[in-house]
């Protein structure tokens, strides 16, 4: 599946900085975010670390498709349900629009700048089909993903029936514009993605 990254056309991409602390805090914004915002699909959403000065932290990045008027307009709705929706402190920018104090508007706009370079994949194309054991072929042609290696093993393309062990927590990462998923050797012979899943309940829900 070709991610929407690599597709022709214009892509908006919001940046957030909501005071999240860890990466897995992030995700559970995200997740809420996700249940309460209208996000066209195709969207990405991404996390981010951060550390300026003393303050540190992860933010993140929602990326919208918006090659026509229709969906430059849901950008549009995106951004104003956030607005409403997020907390008072939060650093919001849209390109050349912003929202909120000027420091969090400066780590936002780190993120709305770091995809598809870098960032670490929480919601994209395909995410819903990732559950239970899959094979390699399912992750590359049901989903964003673009690639996948395994943690310490030469590098090299993977047999498509490879089976991998989702866990029902696949959070791959951009690398240069790739959208790439690394695994680890799991127990019956299965790999597993490198992450592990949130052991804490209200992440667990989400997932």
């Amino acid at each position: 599946m070709t991610s929407p990254h690599h597709a022709s056309g214009v892509h908006s991409v919001i940046g957030v900085d909501a005071g999240t602390a860890t990466p897995r805090e992030a995700d559970h914004l995200i997740h809420g975010l996700r249940d309460r915002l209208t996000l066209p699909a195709g969207t990405f959403a991404c996390t981010h670390l951060f550390r300026t000065g003393e303050r540190r932290g992860a933010t993140i990045s929602l990326t919208l498709p918006a090659r026509d008027a229709a969906t430059r307009a849901g950008t549009d709705t995106v951004w104003q349900e956030l607005l409403t929706t997020l907390p008072a402190g939060t650093g919001l920018v849209l390109g050349e629009r912003s929202h909120g104090p000027a420091e969090a508007v400066g780590t936002a706009r780190q993120a709305a700048a770091a995809p598809p370079s870098t960032g670490r994949a929480v919601l994209y194309p395909g995410v819903e089909q990732l559950t239970g054991t899959v094979t390699v072929a399912d992750v590359l042609d049901r989903t964003a993903v673009e690639h996948l290696v395994v943690l310490g093993a030469p590098a090299g393309e993977l047999p498509g029936t490879t089976r991998v062990w989702t866990r029902n927590h696949v959070r791959p990462e951009w690398r240069a514009g790739t959208l790439t998923l690394t695994l680890v050797p799991a127990a019956g012979g299965l790999l597993a993605p490198f992450e592990v899943p949130n052991p804490t309940p209200c992440c667990a829900d989400h997932d």
